[in-house]
């Protein structure tokens, strides 16, 4: 990214945009910078002094989501890392479902292999039994 995109991300970030938003927190007397990636579900208000933004990301296979004000003093910068192509929705919030319905995908697919190989082995067992 150049430098002249991150100075002006206030009126630049659109939704589908994965960004890195880089916040100061204090902790006692100290403060630190912590950073936050993942993609932009909404923007809301504009540009303007009450406008907010939604980043999702998943953590550990957990979603979270966090919502920052756009003139917020703790932000210390917004890295656009990667531009969204072609988003047809103002908001997407049913990437949250579509996360969703992914995971429980994996997990049907898992127990699945997992049951097959035991049903395998019930049967072979019962067989030599008989």
């Amino acid at each position: 990214m150049k430098p002249s995109e991150t100075v002006n991300w206030k009126t630049e970030i659109k939704p589908g945009d994965t960004v890195r938003v880089v916040q100061k927190v204090r902790e006692g007397e100290k403060t630190r910078l912590q950073t936050f990636e993942g993609i932009i579900i909404a923007t809301k208000h504009g540009a303007g002094p009450t406008g907010t933004f939604t980043v999702r990301k998943v953590s550990a296979g957990v979603g979270v989501e966090r919502v920052f004000p756009i003139h917020s003093p703790i932000i210390e910068k917004v890295e656009i890392t990667r531009r969204a192509t072609r988003v047809r929705r103002a908001k997407l919030y049913y990437i949250r479902e579509k996360a969703a319905r992914d995971t429980r995908k994996k997990m049907r697919q898992t127990r699945f292999v997992a049951s097959g190989e035991g049903k395998k082995a019930k049967t072979e067992v019962t067989k030599s039994e008989e």
